[in-house]
């Protein structure tokens, strides 16, 4: 984008708060339309402001979640990124459940947390690594899942993938981010989003965490890991 990302942040701690606005000021690109400490605030600063990423704690008074849905209803295009000390598989889920593009844990370093918020913009959704495989699993054991992704029609049969697409989305699955995926196949990152595009489309899913969840789904009824 040439435009600053606009940018609200909502966290009940005004220290910690405060460190994330001048961290990512510091980055650059960025421009913070919003600060609040509750989901009430969180919900009419998005209603006020509509930026192009509202990015949540998830322990806030009121409750993360209820401010993900809360904005999802006036927008249910809205972008939104948890930025939280919980890694609860529940809390994961839920907040992807209600909508959410990113969920990422506090401590992490600016630049990464740059990097994530241009990534969920771009269509990507985001979980910290050490989050990943623990919450795909963790979804895959729910049976309501199919239906919250609108995946069930696939789960028995695989669409078919080309051996790069399955090879690239069973890294995917595994919790990687395409850098990290172009990395380890010694390819460009624009071929793995490209790549992904076309995995996206054929498996009818709306991002990456609905793909990797079925190719955990087929894999564990397949036996093939």
């Amino acid at each position: 984008m040439n435009r600053p990302l606009r940018v609200a942040i909502v966290d009940d701690h005004p220290m910690f708060r405060m460190g994330v606005v001048r961290g990512l000021e510091d980055e650059g690109g960025i421009a913070i339309v919003g600060e609040g400490a509750n989901a009430a605030e969180a919900i009419a600063i998005y209603q006020r402001e509509r930026p192009d990423i509202s990015l949540l704690d998830i322990s806030m008074p009121g409750g993360g979640h209820t401010a993900i849905r809360g904005i999802r209803d006036i927008d249910n295009n809205a972008v939104i990124v948890v930025l939280t000390a919980s890694e609860d598989e529940n809390d994961v889920f839920e907040a992807l459940k209600s909508g959410a593009k990113g969920y990422v844990l506090k401590g992490v370093e600016a630049g990464s947390l740059m990097a994530v918020l241009r990534s969920v913009v771009e269509g990507e959704t985001i979980v910290s690594p050490g989050l990943a495989s623990r919450v795909l699993s963790e979804m895959t054991d729910r049976p309501a899942v199919g239906e919250t992704t609108g995946a069930s029609s696939a789960r028995h049969n695989m669409p078919r993938l080309t051996p790069r697409e399955e090879q690239i989305l069973t890294l995917v699955a595994e919790g990687h981010s395409n850098k990290e995926v172009a990395r380890f196949l010694s390819l460009q990152e624009k071929s793995i989003k490209h790549v992904m595009t076309r995995v996206l489309k054929k498996l009818a899913v709306r991002n990456r965490t609905e793909a990797a969840l079925l190719m955990r789904e087929w894999q564990h009824e397949s036996g093939t890991r």
